[in-house]
């Protein structure tokens, strides 16, 4: 018994699809055909049917022709094909999400206000390339001698990944990461120029935040203890200096001026990524803050 095949007209009248759709698809190659009849016309094999069910399923969700094409090939599985469509419908719910925040930011707000968060937010509104250069920037403000395992585990923190559905407010704060970075004073406090070895300080420090973060979560006010010792000491073996209280004071009104830059940007990191315990940079201006003269007292024993 020959096998069944059908007809252009027919495939149509089975999908409901016009034949000249049906047409079209056959010429790009979307549907195998089987033979040519006497006359010339096309003939299909049943299986034609499946694929062309499909193409209309995947069409229907607005699937290009070109992705089918590569479907049809055997070059890409419908599983890939899935997936793939699925990272890009998330990727431009993200950029819906992101709009409609920064539009929000815009609505509540004085004219003149609005003016200056237009000019910040215009900037990050392509994510992919906005986190490129806020981590670039931090690249560039690390000293290259401080190795890149540090480096990284700074800059993780520093740079907080965007979440997909922000609020106004979130959306606002990670532009305003990107406008301190462009801050005079913003790299200068990093790079240490007075600091024969950064990598080594730049290693305490993370040691030091690490030792504050329990009493920093407990909201408890900059003060003396353990970490700030550690902190000082830190501080002064990197200048060369011993740890003293003159040595407190001078390097706390060192650092106290550019604290309030410092610690805007840490709050906007901590608004972004939303984290329950305080970061890095919150725990470095609790350190900062502790060693003015109304917080410090003598530092104990170096051991």
């Amino acid at each position: 018994m020959s096998e069944v095949t059908w007809t252009i007209g027919q495939l149509a009248a089975h999908t409901g699809l016009p034949v000249k759709t049906v047409r079209y698809y056959s010429d790009v190659g979307l549907l195998p055909v089987a033979e040519r009849s006497a006359g010339g016309h096309r003939r299909y094999r049943p299986e034609a049917l499946e694929q062309l069910r499909l193409v209309q399923r995947l069409r229907a969700l607005d699937t290009p022709i070109s992705t089918l094409t590569q479907l049809a090939s055997g070059e890409r599985g419908l599983g890939d094909l899935i997936a793939d469509e699925m990272s890009l419908v998330r990727s431009r719910l993200t950029e819906l999400h992101w709009r409609q925040a920064t539009l929000e930011a815009l609505d509540n707000c004085s004219a003149q206000e609005r003016l200056r968060r237009l000019e910040v937010l215009s900037r990050v509104q392509r994510l992919p390339e906005a986190q490129d250069r806020l981590a670039g920037a931090w690249r560039q403000t690390i000293p290259t001698s401080v190795p890149a395992r540090l480096a990284d585990a700074i800059t993780a923190q520093a740079v907080p990944e965007p979440p997909e559905s922000p609020t106004a407010e979130v959306v606002l704060a990670y532009a305003e990461l990107h406008t301190l970075t462009r801050h005079q004073d913003f790299p200068v406090y990093w790079a240490c120029p007075n600091v024969r070895d950064k990598a080594s300080l730049y290693s305490e420090l993370l040691d030091t935040c690490e030792l504050a973060a329990d009493t920093v979560a407990d909201g408890l006010p900059p003060q003396p203890g353990e970490a700030l010792d550690h902190f000082s000491r830190a501080c002064a073996r990197s200048r060369g200096e011993d740890d003293s209280p003159g040595f407190r004071t001078f390097i706390g009104a060192h650092l106290h001026g550019t604290i309030p830059l410092f610690r805007r940007y840490w709050q906007h990191v901590a608004t972004v990524s939303a984290a329950q315990r305080p970061n890095l940079g919150l725990t470095h201006c609790w350190l900062v803050e502790a060693l003015t003269p109304r917080q410090q007292a003598a530092p104990a024993p170096a051991r």
